[in-house]
């Protein structure tokens, strides 16, 4: 194997050094299974690709955890991408999307604990509706900025909890399958129900 000083001493007198000098050896504590696949992807080329989906639930109470792992593992078989990233994003700020497992006394904990770091009576600003400013832009001016308003819920302790559990998560692909650990489910967590909400699906990689 080429030593880092021969490497640098041929880049430094304009040489070129083919790839193929050096040697490749599996990584310490890699499994032979992935070892494979990445000499098989490295062996051929694999075609980008990138697919976006949405998924739609319908969410019962404030607080609710459902587990949507099913339906972000069928968008991916859907995609046909081998190794690549799936992420997963809220498109509601009151919506998480965390990684844990579900199971029931869990969820109960997760409501109680969130609920004590965010209780939903504290005196937040955000609540004071008659004190929010509209935009600058709204249709009908700000008389019809004051009748929306009275339509919104009071639920800063939504957001606040929304920030703290996140709204996106990361998954990668190898195998044409996720890569979560078993007791892993893909959960959204819907703060602030009951609601219809939307979550995007986005698949980058190589097929």
């Amino acid at each position: 194997m080429i030593s880092r000083l021969t490497a640098l001493a041929a880049f430094a007198s304009g040489l070129s050094i083919s790839v193929s000098a050096f040697s490749i050896s599996p990584i310490a504590g890699v499994s032979s299974r992935r070892a494979a696949v990445g000499y098989r992807s490295s062996a051929h080329a694999m075609e980008f690709m990138t697919h976006y989906e949405e998924i739609k639930i319908e969410t019962d109470h404030a607080m609710s955890v459902q587990d949507i792992t099913a339906q972000v593992e069928a968008i991916v078989a859907k995609s046909g991408c081998m190794e690549g990233t799936v992420t997963v994003l809220s498109k509601h700020s009151t919506l998480s999307v965390s990684i844990n497992e579900l199971e029931g006394r869990l969820v109960d904990d997760i409501r109680q604990f969130f609920l004590t770091l965010a209780p939903p009576n504290r005196p937040y600003l955000h609540n004071d509706l008659d004190y929010r400013v509209g935009p600058e832009d709204w249709p009908g001016g700000d008389e019809a900025w004051r009748e929306f308003r009275r339509t919104q819920p009071v639920n800063t302790h939504s957001h606040l909890i929304a920030m703290m559990l996140g709204t996106s998560e990361c998954i990668p692909i190898s195998g044409g399958a996720m890569t979560k650990g078993k007791y892993q489910s893909i959960l959204a967590v819907d703060i602030d129900g009951p609601k219809s909400r939307g979550l995007g699906v986005q698949i980058t990689g190589g097929k």
